[in-house]
């Protein structure tokens, strides 16, 4: 076995999850109350809505020690919010070619619509993500130095509001 190999075996990811409040975060609600296992390693924050999500957030997450960031929103059509998962697509979309443009692996940020009846998709979700992560390695952003520090003061600024966005 590799060196390479065995750093990525005891390598455990830290992932942020972003949770719409109507579906994905009701969805993982779920999975828990049907005691669905899957791995520990994703902390989840509730925001009412994906299309809420700012990008500086997700920035502040991986700069502030994250791997990986796992986003979740209602379906296409679904949005309790009318199209707030569309704004969340196209933000999305945006933030993965700013991503790959500063050499962070596309496998980091994710996003998936899950239903609030889909508990064991929020399982299984999780369980990719954290594989894919774990594959990945460390993020070690400290050697990268890339993402703007203003995006750090948004992470803390939530946190101090309870984590909702």
């Amino acid at each position: 076995m590799s060196e390479n190999t065995q750093k990525s075996d005891s390598f455990e990811p830290r992932i942020v999850a972003f949770f719409c409040n109507w579906c994905t975060y009701t969805a993982a609600d779920l999975a828990g109350t049907a005691r669905m296992t899957y791995a520990p390693n994703v902390r989840v924050v509730r925001i009412m809505c994906s299309g809420r999500l700012d990008p500086q957030f997700i920035l502040a997450a991986l700069r502030d020690g994250a791997d990986g960031v796992l986003i979740g929103g209602c379906h296409p059509g679904d949005c309790h919010y009318q199209e707030g998962n569309y704004k969340a697509l196209r933000r999305f979309i945006l933030l993965k070619r700013m991503l790959a443009s500063l050499g962070i692996e596309e496998g980091r940020v994710r996003l998936e619509w899950i239903a609030a009846s889909e508990g064991e998709k929020v399982q299984r979700v999780i369980n990719e993500m954290t594989e894919t992560v774990r594959r990945l390695g460390p993020l070690r952003l400290e050697q990268r130095q890339m993402i703007p520090a203003e995006a750090h003061g948004s992470a803390h600024a939530a946190a101090a509001h309870g984590g909702n966005v």
